[in-house]
C-alpha cells in the first residue's frame, strides 16, 4: 500500500492505495491558514492513524509516500520552495519531514505535475503521452507528464503555463501579466466584483449569470477563454502533446460556457501542422486527482534497497 498527501492553500488530503487507480482509503480537511504550516502538518499526525484504521491496515503495511505540494518545490533537494497561501513552508524539507513520521521512503512533488500523472495514470490521459495537464482553480498549474512520468528539467519544476504573460489590452506595452490574472477563478471573481462594484461574486455565480445571459459575465469568461486558448496553443507549437487535460473548479462549469468554445479557439489558432495531433479533453478523477497522483509517484519511487538508501539516491538523483 501506498499513502498519497495532497497540501492545498486550502485543503488537506490524505489517500492510501495499491497503486491500481483505486483507493483504499480517503481522508479530507480544511486548513487553516492563520496556523501555518505548523497547523499542517499537526494536521498530517493527526489524521494518518484514523486513516489507517478505517482502512484496516498497518503503518508498517505502507511501502512509500507521494506528497503533492500546493506552490514550488525543489525537485532535486525534495524541498518546498514557497507557498504563496500558507506561512511557515519557505524552503522546508518536506520528503524528510514526512519520512520521519512514517519512517518509509517519500516523494514530493508540485500539485499540479502530480495531479497530471494521476490524470496520466489512471484518469484522462491513459494511454496518451506526452499529456499536458492545466488545473484552473483560484490559481492555474500544468504539468507534461512523458510516458508517465513528471517532466521535470533542470530540477525545480516546468510546465508553469499559469505564469505565460500576456500584454494587457488599452494599457502600455510594458504592462503584461500572468496567465493566471486573467484566467484564474480568483481573477475572473475579481473582475466581476470590480465591474459589478460587488464583493460577494463568486466563480461559480459568475458562470451562473453567464448562463442566464449576464454581458459582463458573458465577457469574462470570453476573454479567459481566449487567453487560456493562446496558451494551449503555445503549448501545442512547443511540445506537441497528444492530449491536454483541463481540470480544476473553474473547468467544472458547463462545456458550451468552457470547454468548448475554448477547443474551437485553439483548433482556430493552433500551429496548423500540429493541428490534428492533440485532443483536449476534461479531467477524470475530480478533488481525487493529486491523491492518485501522489500514490502514482510514490509506487513509481518504491525501492528494493532500504530506506536510507533510497533517500540519498532521491537527493542525488532527481525525479525524473
Amino acid at each position: 500500500m501506498f499513502l498519497g498527501i495532497e497540501i492545498g492553500g486550502t485543503k488537506l488530503q490524505l489517500g492510501i492505495g495499491l497503486g491500481d487507480g483505486a483507493l483504499a482509503g480517503l481522508w479530507r480537511g480544511a486548513v487553516a491558514p492563520a496556523d501555518g504550516a505548523d497547523g499542517i502538518r499537526r494536521q498530517i499526525q493527526t489524521a494518518l492513524p484514523p486513516l489507517l484504521a478505517a482502512a484496516k491496515l498497518s503503518s508498517k503495511q505502507l511501502r512509500g509516500v507521494g506528497i503533492g505540494f500546493g506552490g514550488p518545490v525543489d525537485d532535486r533537494r525534495q524541498r518546498v520552495i514557497k507557498s504563496h497561501q500558507i506561512g511557515g513552508w519557505d524552503d522546508f524539507p518536506l520528503a524528510d519531514w514526512v519520512q520521519q513520521i512514517v519512517n518509509i521512503p517519500a516523494a514530493l512533488g508540485n500539485d499540479a505535475d502530480v495531479a497530471g500523472l494521476g490524470e496520466a495514470m489512471y484518469g484522462a490521459g491513459k494511454g496518451h503521452s506526452p499529456l499536458f495537464y492545466v488545473t484552473v482553480g483560484s490559481g492555474i498549474g500544468g504539468g507534461l507528464i512523458l510516458d508517465g512520468e513528471i517532466y521535470r528539467a533542470s530540477g525545480r519544476g516546468a510546465a508553469e503555463i499559469g505564469h505565460v504573460r500576456f500584454p494587457v489590452p488599452c494599457q502600455p506595452d510594458e504592462a503584461w501579466v500572468p496567465l493566471e490574472e486573467i484566467a484564474s477563478g480568483w481573477a475572473i471573481q475579481s473582475a466581476m466584483r470590480r465591474e459589478k462594484k460587488d464583493d460577494t461574486w463568486t466563480t461559480q455565480a459568475v458562470a451562473r449569470a453567464a448562463q442566464e445571459g449576464d454581458t459582463i459575465a458573458l465577457g469574462i469568461l470570453a476573454t479567459a477563454r481566449a487567453a487560456l486558448a493562446m496558451a494551449l496553443c503555445h503549448v501545442i507549437a512547443l511540445v506537441c502533446p497528444e492530449r491536454i487535460v483541463l481540470g480544476g473548479g473553474v473547468s467544472l462549469m458547463d462545456d458550451e460556457l468552457w470547454l468548448t468554445p475554448i477547443r474551437a479557439l485553439v483548433a482556430e489558432r493552433v500551429f496548423a501542422p500540429f493541428a490534428e495531433s492533440y485532443t483536449i479533453v476534461p479531467a477524470a478523477l475530480g478533488e481525487a486527482a493529486v491523491i492518485h497522483g501522489a500514490i502514482a509517484l510514490a509506487s513509481q519511487m518504491v525501492p528494493k534497497a532500504p530506506a536510507n538508501v533510497v533517500r540519498r539516491a532521491i537527493h542525488d538523483h532527481p525525479l525524473t
